[in-house]
């Protein structure tokens, strides 16, 4: 039975604690003199990035190495992709290597679910992100950074997020993001409200398991969490608001407005962060800004997620047993 982690709303409930759980051992783990694990000793783990990144991609690396796989880095340019190369002809090159797993990064929604489904390649594929569609692993950081600093990080295991009110600002129209955590944050009992300019609201998004709200002011006395999104200027072909400076107004995260929030409210950005328009400094460097959190969190995540995908059933660490994650059994 195939097991990979292509989409959030793949995920049950059950799931998707087994891996907030799972990452809080492993996150112990980062606190050891020697911060490795034997876990994957001899599997071969594919990073295949067609999209440019940063953050992701040393991420997974760290994770990988971590858990003691044989990792191989493949980037789009300066390989045979710039020669022509198809997805099916790159996948089956890896196949024949003998790889364990491919992380894919694509620009194409849909690439990863293809991969996994094709029969091009007898490997786990984990999602690191395609197009605007997912990016399961970010929503599963977001919401493992949630519940340390909501619930805490003992007092967290075995719970969910629900009765946590998050609200996530900004280009939800081609945030990939906005769409995997309103999927995970329903699974895990968090009530969401969406905030953007009408122009950056996807068609359809009455169908989505969330609230839609165009007024920022309104919504961040009752948040828990406020998760701003970078203008993804790349991915635009229009003018979707009039100046940046009209959209930081009105729908940027400064001082004033953070102190509207509650007292134990955070604020959390996937980033790269765009300071001055989508979040001021003073925000960005506060206390309860999470930004530097998500990423150390990232990596406990993704050593969660390939361990539960190809690690079997042994313990992760620090004594609980975990079983494997079957995405294509829900």
């Amino acid at each position: 039975m195939m097991r990979h982690l292509i989409s959030a709303a793949d995920l049950s409930r059950d799931d998707a604690v087994l891996i907030l759980d799972t990452a809080e051992e492993m996150a112990r783990v980062a606190d050891r003199p020697i911060k490795k694990l034997p876990a994957l000793r001899g599997r071969t783990v594919v990073n295949l990035f067609f999209e440019d990144s940063t953050r992701t991609r040393i991420s997974f690396e760290a994770a990988e190495k971590r858990l003691s796989a044989d990792v191989i880095n493949f980037a789009a340019k300066g390989s045979s992709v710039s020669k022509g190369e198809s997805l099916k002809d790159t996948a089956q090159t890896l196949e024949a290597m003998g790889v364990d797993a491919v992380v894919i990064r694509h620009g194409a929604s849909g690439a990863p679910y293809r991969l996994a489904t094709s029969g091009w390649i007898d490997a786990a594929v984990i999602n690191a992100g395609d197009g605007t569609h997912q990016h399961p692993t970010q929503a599963l950081l977001d919401a493992f950074t949630m519940r340390r600093r909501l619930v805490g990080p003992d007092a967290g295991l075995g719970q969910d997020l629900a009765g946590k009110h998050i609200t996530i600002v900004g280009d939800v129209l081609h945030s990939r993001v906005a769409r995997s955590n309103v999927d995970l944050l329903h699974t895990l009992g968090a009530e969401v409200t969406l905030v953007a300019p009408p122009t950056l609201v996807p068609v359809g998004v009455e169908r989505w398991p969330c609230e839609v709200s165009y007024d920022l002011d309104g919504v961040l006395s009752k948040s828990d969490a406020v998760m701003m999104l970078r203008v993804q200027r790349e991915r635009m072909n229009a003018a979707f608001f009039p100046t940046e400076r009209e959209y930081s107004r009105r729908y940027g995260l400064d001082g004033e407005r953070m102190a509207k929030m509650p007292e134990h409210a955070i604020v959390m950005h996937p980033g790269p962060m765009v300071r001055g328009m989508e979040i001021t400094a003073e925000v960005a460097d506060s206390d309860r800004c999470t930004v530097v959190e998500q990423v150390a969190n990232g990596v406990s995540i993704r050593m969660a997620v390939l361990y539960l995908l190809l690690g079997g059933n042994e313990p992760a660490g620090t004594g609980t047993t975990t079983r494997p994650i079957d995405s294509e059994s829900k």
